[in-house]
């Protein structure tokens, strides 16, 4: 009878060793796999962050285009005004200073 006991003790501190080697393996695979699926997560994170930053960019840049263009476009039709209205200025000045000279000279 004690054969038996020590059989069945050694039988089940075996098998206890053997769950504890099954779950020591599942927990370091366990613990691999949070590692690998952690660092394929930040590598999606910082992927999906450069795609936002290039966007934001993009679209920055897109408003700055389109601001410049708005920008060019009244800065022109001022231009086009100025010019306008600097050759009436110089008609007139061209007229009065004929004028004055006329005068002065009599012709």
């Amino acid at each position: 009878m004690e054969e038996g006991k020590k059989d069945s003790k050694d039988n089940l501190k075996e098998g206890f060793d053997k769950a504890k080697n099954v779950l020591d393996t599942v927990t370091e695979k366990a613990f691999e796999l949070a590692g690998d699926t952690g660092e394929q997560i930040v590598d999606i994170v910082e992927d999906a962050k450069d795609k936002v930053s290039v966007a934001l960019s993009d679209e920055s840049i897109q408003n700055m285009k389109e601001k410049a263009s708005e920008l060019a476009s009244e800065a022109s039709e001022h231009i086009a005004d100025f010019a306008e209205d600097a050759q009436e200025e110089l008609k007139e000045a061209t007229i009065k200073t004929k004028n004055f000279f006329q005068r002065l000279f009599g012709k």
